[in-house]
């Protein structure tokens, strides 16, 4: 019985194992200041409108945002100046925005 017991015991620890190693290494579904993910520009169906899109790009620090399109990722692309520079950025469904 007793090695029934630990038997069952030592299942119970294993197949809890992998929940913690998948919550680990997990980034959140929507980016937040700070915050990005690292594999971004995540494709994905994305929910942002163009005006919210051109927001999101402008709060993250880009002016003259131009040539805003919602490629067939899901990804909105466009340019825009960043500190002078012209730069080509990307804004995934998680609200990353980076710059290409």
């Amino acid at each position: 019985m007793r090695t029934i017991i630990l038997g069952v015991a030592a299942l119970l620890g294993l197949a809890a194992m992998p929940a913690v190693a998948q919550t680990a290494g997990n980034t959140p579904a929507i980016a937040s200041p700070g915050m990005q993910n690292p594999t971004a520009p995540v494709p994905g169906k994305n929910s942002f409108t163009e005006e919210q899109a051109r927001k999101r790009i402008q709060d993250a620090g880009y002016t003259d945002v131009k040539g805003l399109r919602l490629d067939d990722d899901g990804i909105w692309r466009a340019t825009a100046t960043k500190d002078g520079e012209p730069v080509t950025i990307a804004l995934d469904f998680q609200g990353n925005v980076v710059a290409l």
